[in-house]
């Protein structure tokens, strides 16, 4: 048997990670859509022949755990009919966990005759013929949110198959935007078959192979011995979404956490079931969220890959919101993924103190405006919202930090927004007093102010005002968001959740996200600490005295005469 020996290795590690950034950087630079180039709502992966995971790229992590589930489809599915120069789309939200807007484009690497691996391109398409433009905010069915697909060839051993083309443009109100988004895709899968032959020409496919495994072993080592030094026990953790987006009833989510020697169980029951509303999530991508509230606490300096989460096991009830059945709606899937990530960090942390890290504001606190055959034409402008993170043992949390499910997803610059769209940013800024109190103060989370310029439709997807990033060894929990529509004509509204409705020109929406729970004792943050947080806007002079016990004269210099003493 052919074998690799330890440089090897590390540069085949090295390598396969260079090409999906090199992967995604194709995907960046040639999707048509603002979600993606701007707010980089994708994901790109290489995996070897069996689908197993070897390389990905900053996006969103979230998708990375999904991506080889994909794969495996496509594979079981098509068997030996899968040829080189073929590419496959696939977007099923009970096969690849999410909504139907994630189409996924996998594309097998071939070198010579024999298969080596695959290329995958996972991106947010603007539009998928939903029974609202961009994202429904009002789905009870699957049926209501756009064109489903299996595992579907979209081109045949490197030629496109015309009337699959013709489909997708009949099935979006952006046709031109899919199109292009989709070719970005292929363009990525392309880049990562012509780097991977590059080393395959150089060291052969059975040395790249055995190299692949000993990465694979070295992830089970390290998980293994990670896993091994945590506290034994049993955590348990449970917290609700606000609701399904119809009812008003709260939504319970629990984590049962157990380790015992090199493995960790998690488990799920207790969690509600299946509900009306669209956040019902596939059960692919709820063990990709625990995959990743795992790695973010668990060996999270190595990439993930084949090897990786060997010691983690799942358990999700049949009848359950993260498991979802036809015909569940699952548009807003990630809406519990947030809390669930929480809930989950929070039981790992009393496994490892020494790590221990508060609830972050957990929602991705979605806001959406569009216009279909409007003088611009058909337009759609969606992204979610930076809020606070939770602190950690040794540090405050972040301020106006993305969610953990979206990892690298950045909102787009106030000058891209404007240029693109008719709606004009009138503020974006921090939200003094979010953060929740402590030793080490909770992430801000912001405040944004849009103003329409044109008639358009809007709609808000909000969570997390029931549950809100709650605090550690003492430290107090950070505020939930709000929202405030003014009319033109003087009219105020406070939705968290909009389905989508007009908006006159005129209309000013304020959105604003909650921040991160606190870590510590109050009373033991450092005056010095607190002035800084004055000053710079994060924490009111008001809110000081009151959480701190700290006092300020009017030059913010600390008044130690009314303000409290430190505890230890």
């Amino acid at each position: 048997m052919t074998a690799a020996d330890p440089v090897t290795t590390e540069v085949v590690r090295n390598f396969v990670t260079a090409c999906a950034e090199d992967m995604n950087a194709a995907l960046w630079r040639s999707a048509y859509s603002a979600v993606i180039y701007e707010g980089r709502d994708s994901a790109v992966a290489l995996l070897d022949s069996k689908g197993n995971m070897l390389g990905q790229s900053t996006g969103v992590p979230l998708f990375i755990g999904a991506i080889d589930a994909c794969v495996h489809h496509v594979m079981d599915y098509y068997g030996e009919d899968i040829r080189p120069g073929d590419v496959f789309i696939m977007n099923d939200s009970y096969l690849q966990g999410t909504h139907l807007h994630d189409v996924t484009a996998i594309g097998p690497i071939f070198h010579g005759e024999r298969l080596v691996g695959f290329g995958a391109a996972r991106a947010h398409w603007s539009d998928i013929g939903a029974i609202d433009p961009g994202s429904t905010m009002g789905s009870t069915s699957i049926y209501h949110e756009g064109l489903r697909l299996g595992p579907t060839r979209i081109i045949s051993a490197g030629k496109p198959i015309r009337e699959w083309y013709d489909h997708l443009r009949l099935n979006t109100r952006l046709p031109k935007c899919s199109i292009g988004d989709l070719n970005a895709q292929i363009a990525a899968i392309k880049t990562g078959q012509r780097r991977l032959g590059q080393l395959l020409d150089r060291i052969g496919p059975d040395v790249y192979d055995a190299a692949c495994q000993n990465i694979f072993e070295q992830a089970r080592e390290l998980d293994r011995k990670a896993i091994a030094e945590l506290n034994e026990g049993t955590f348990y953790r449970e917290g609700c979404l606000d609701d399904d987006g119809f009812g008003d009833e709260p939504i319970k989510v629990a984590v049962t956490l157990t380790i015992k020697g090199e493995e960790m169980v998690i488990d799920l029951a207790g969690t509600s079931g299946p509900v009306a509303g669209s956040v019902n999530c596939g059960a692919v991508q709820t063990v990709s969220l625990l995959r990743l509230a795992y790695k973010s606490m668990i060996n999270p300096d190595r990439a993930i890959t084949g090897g990786s989460f060997e010691t983690m096991k799942v358990k999700i009830p049949d009848e359950c919101v993260f498991n979802a059945r036809e015909p569940a709606a699952c548009e807003w899937y990630f809406t519990g993924l947030g809390l669930l990530a929480d809930l989950m960090i929070s039981c790992i942390s009393e496994a490892m103190p020494e790590r221990a890290t508060a609830a972050h504001y957990g929602d991705s606190m979605v806001s959406a405006y569009f216009a279909v055959d409007s003088e611009r034409g058909s337009w759609i402008a969606i992204e979610p919202t930076a809020g606070g993170w939770g602190a950690r043992a040794d540090g405050d949390g972040e301020d106006a930090l993305i969610n953990l499910v979206n990892g690298s997803f950045r909102n787009m610059s106030a000058e891209i927004y404007e240029t693109k769209f008719p709606v004009r940013v009138e503020r974006f800024a921090f939200n003094p007093d979010s953060g929740g109190p402590g030793r080490w103060r909770g992430g801000c989370g912001v405040i944004r102010v849009f103003k329409m310029l044109e008639d358009c439709h809007g709609a808000l997807w909000f969570d997390r005002s029931v549950t809100t990033a709650w605090g550690l060894a003492g430290g107090s929990s950070g505020r939930g968001p709000a929202n405030c529509i003014t009319f033109p004509d003087g009219s105020v509204e406070r939705p968290l959740k909009m389905r989508a409705r007009p908006l006159p020109a005129g209309t000013i929406v304020e959105t604003t996200t909650g921040g991160g729970g606190g870590y510590g004792d109050p009373m033991a943050r450092p005056c010095e600490n607190v002035q800084v947080d004055v000053r710079r806007g994060f924490v009111s002079r008001e809110e000081a005295a009151k959480q701190y016990g700290v006092h300020f004269n009017d030059d913010l210099t600390v008044d130690g005469a009314r303000s409290l003493p430190r505890s230890a």
